[in-house]
């Protein structure tokens, strides 16, 4: 993974339309699937990602938007776009 990737801890906040591009990007780069094959509307269990792997994606995650993001997210919100808008302010439940 390289730096520009990941970027460095994340000033700016981010709307759900950019962290469903990073996350449709790393998905892809970890499932070797087409990003645009991905869909942000299907489960994270659809990926195949096994646990270790999904912790992981969650601390490079945190690392680019610059704050904590809980692993139980994953659970309540469970597709990228749900999981984007809820870390983008942009939902309608916030907790």
């Amino acid at each position: 993974m390289n730096q520009s990737t990941l970027n460095t801890i994340n000033k700016t906040p981010q709307t759900s339309e950019d962290i469903q591009d990073w996350l449709v990007d790393q998905l892809a780069g970890r499932t070797r699937v087409n990003p645009d094959d991905i869909d942000i509307s299907a489960p994270f269990e659809s990926f195949a990602l096994e646990s270790a792997d999904a912790l992981v994606l969650l601390n490079q995650l945190e690392q680019w938007l610059g704050f904590p993001v809980p692993p139980v997210l994953i659970w309540n919100y469970p597709t990228i776009e749900l999981l984007s808008q809820r870390l983008a302010g942009e939902d309608e439940d916030n907790d």
